[in-house]
């Protein structure tokens, strides 16, 4: 028997349990106790997706700053 940690879900993966999650919630038949259930783990996979942007953010900022002088800008989402 192994211990293994749970594997982080990637950016798309975390996005497609979350976009699950959401439907069901918003389905409105889901009975309260699974429906705090599932709001605390859409949370948790809202959180984690917010922490891998803000890591390929910085990525980004670092290529742009090695690449031949480049200034560096904070990334601007086009709206």
């Amino acid at each position: 028997m192994t211990n293994q940690e749970p594997t982080t879900p990637s950016f798309e993966q975390a996005m497609d349990q979350l976009e699950r999650i959401v439907a069901q919630l918003e389905s409105g038949d889901v009975p309260l106790e699974q429906a705090i259930e599932l709001f605390q783990e859409g949370m948790k996979l809202s959180q984690l997706c917010g922490q891998k942007l803000e890591q390929v953010e910085r990525k980004i900022e670092v290529l742009l700053e090695q690449d031949g002088g480049m200034v560096k800008k904070p990334f601007q989402p086009v709206e």
